[in-house]
């Protein structure tokens, strides 16, 4: 298969390992919220002369619940975890991509919207609070006639998945551990009004 000689790689790795030390969490909202860190990767490899969609979905780690004990500053298990709603693919708005454009560019996921409206209409994930979850990317090989079919199951189309752990996030209504609103503050470039305030709101958006 073809895609086995394709590598994926994380850009922004040393931001995301600083998160994913503290624990990452991400901010779900019923409107939606961008994710900080974003999920941008880049390609490599021997890449033939098809077309190349490129999509993101997020699904849990576990059947478990958590909730963050402040005297311990840390995560613990609270039980069972709700149902999941309904697995989302986003793909990519660029997509399809030519070999050339694939290997030349950083593919960026910043439009993705996180929310836990389950009767969502804008195509954004639906992600329940308190959860544990793992983003993954997946690349898929279709033939130059065949692109304007939309992706609905993976299962049936030549793909392959990229999953990197240091992605992990916590989905939170409210950011839980103060050195992980510390950080977003500092390393978001869309934070810069909120750095001289302790709260953190809307910048993300």
């Amino acid at each position: 298969d073809e895609l086995t000689t394709v590598d994926c790689q994380l850009e922004t790795k040393e931001l995301w390992d600083k998160f994913h030390e503290l624990g990452t969490e991400m901010i779900i909202t019923k409107t939606g919220r961008r994710m900080f860190p974003t999920v941008r990767i880049t390609f490599s490899g021997s890449l033939n002369r098809v077309r190349y969609y490129v999509l993101l979905d997020v699904v849990p780690v576990d059947s478990k619940r958590y909730r963050y004990a402040y005297h311990r500053s840390s995560w613990l298990v609270a039980g069972k975890a709700d149902p999941p709603a309904p697995a989302r693919l986003y793909t990519h708005p660029d997509s399809p991509f030519t070999p050339d454009q694939l290997r030349k560019q950083v593919i960026s996921f910043e439009k993705v919207k996180l929310t836990n409206n389950e009767m969502d209409k804008q195509g954004q994930i639906v992600l329940n609070s308190m959860h544990r979850y793992q983003p993954r990317v997946h690349i898929v090989r279709r033939m130059e006639g065949d692109t304007t079919r939309p992706i609905v199951d993976l299962e049936r189309e030549q793909f392959r998945t990229y999953v990197f752990p240091e992605t992990v996030f916590t989905a939170v209504t409210a950011y839980q551990n103060q050195l992980i609103t510390k950080l977003k503050i500092d390393s978001n470039p869309f934070a810069k009004g909120f750095r001289d305030s302790s709260r953190l709101s809307d910048f993300e958006r």
